[in-house]
């Protein structure tokens, strides 16, 4: 099975947005928005997605990526 990857940290270098910057601008915690830029975490709330977007002015498609399981037959 493939997975999802979150390219946060790309789109936040295109925006030219710091960690801290977009934490506040999202209303979560520099902790769990680092966790979520270097996918340290199983699962992003919709809300929590839609925040990430508006902030960067991007899509959710921009962000994540799906990566297939290359070990699969």
């Amino acid at each position: 099975m493939g997975k999802i990857v979150l390219r946060l940290d790309r789109m936040m270098v295109e925006r030219k947005m710091s960690l801290n910057e977009l934490a506040e601008k999202v209303g979560i915690s520099n902790v769990n928005l680092s966790k979520i830029k270097n996918n340290k975490v199983t699962a992003v709330r919709f809300s929590t997605l839609a925040a990430i977007c508006e902030a960067l002015d991007c899509e959710a498609g921009d962000i994540l990526e799906y990566q297939k399981d290359t070990s699969e037959k």
